[in-house]
């Protein structure tokens, strides 16, 4: 089994698998014309003292950060800790 591990300060962050999107007239919108996301989930982080991020945390980063990459069939994201903005948190209703 193969595994893609973060080093140096980085995140691998999983990105939803894009699909394709047709206008109603039957115009397929290529990916790059598309709003990219800016949230993902985390795969792995490397060797980080007292991270403020888990595996499997929801975490919203900068634009235009980051490499792009596919492994194993999947699309991720590896990029710069210091590049993530903040994690989605559940809180209870006022």
């Amino acid at each position: 089994m193969r595994e893609l591990q973060p080093i140096n300060q980085h995140v691998l962050l999983e990105m939803e698998q894009e699909k394709e999107e047709k206008t109603a007239s039957g115009i397929i919108i290529p990916d790059t014309a598309k709003e990219k996301p800016q949230f993902a989930k985390v795969v792995s982080i490397s060797g980080i003292e007292n991270p403020e991020i888990a595996v499997g945390d929801v975490v919203f980063y900068k634009d235009f950060t980051g490499t792009e990459l596919d492994f194993d069939g999947k699309k991720y994201l590896m990029m710069p800790y210091a590049d993530i903005l903040g994690k989605m948190v559940e809180t209870d209703s006022i």
